[in-house]
């Protein structure tokens, strides 16, 4: 019988190795007889209502909705993303998330996925033009960000975009001086 994230256990998997959304820390053992600890359910990732929400949108199978729940809450609670909500894209089976990174900067697309899914330059055009409406500029070029999520959780994003786009100009030449005396003096203490 296969095991799923959801079925957690004492928070370890056949290989030895920690079942991702599991705690084996609380609850087990000797922690658990320590009256000032905190117990963790071990279920808690599946009662939670984002991802209830997210595997209710039935657009893709649990791996992809466990990469985007996690996703989600890296943008909210690590990266401090504003806004931040999630849709369905039936025709590419993906939960697709859309925030703000602070509070003025236009919405972003962000595509979470396992680290373990292939995608072709065409599919990654399509989910951008599918995702183009949710962009807050419909003049700038189409652009998503990937967030391919490893097995461990760690999470890598990659900032896409259809054709080229020139870099942001330096705020200030002073301001950029000052960058490089800080980078330079840095170096000069090691």
């Amino acid at each position: 019988m296969e095991k799923s994230e959801s079925d957690c256990g004492d928070g370890a998997n056949e290989e030895g190795g920690s079942v991702a959304g599991c705690s084996g820390f609380f609850g087990q053992g000797e922690e658990a007889s320590k009256p000032e600890k905190w117990v963790l359910r071990e279920d808690w990732l599946s009662t939670h209502p984002t991802f209830t929400k997210m595997m209710s949108l039935e657009v893709a199978d649990s791996r992809e909705v466990y990469a985007a729940f996690l996703v989600y809450l890296d943008l909210l609670e690590v990266r401090n993303w504003h806004e931040v909500s999630f849709t369905g894209l039936a025709e590419f089976q993906l939960v697709c998330l859309h925030g703000r990174e602070k509070e003025t900067e236009p919405l972003q697309v962000v595509v979470p996925t396992p680290a373990q899914v292939s995608f072709s330059h065409e599919r990654l055009r399509q989910i951008m033009k599918s995702t183009g409406t949710m962009q807050a500029k419909p003049d700038s070029p189409l652009s998503i960000t990937l967030a391919i999520v490893e097995t461990d959780s760690t999470i890598v994003y990659y900032k896409l975009t259809d054709g080229f786009v020139m870099p942001d100009p330096p705020d200030s030449p002073a301001d950029a001086d000052s960058k490089q005396g800080r980078k330079k003096r840095k170096r000069l203490l090691r």
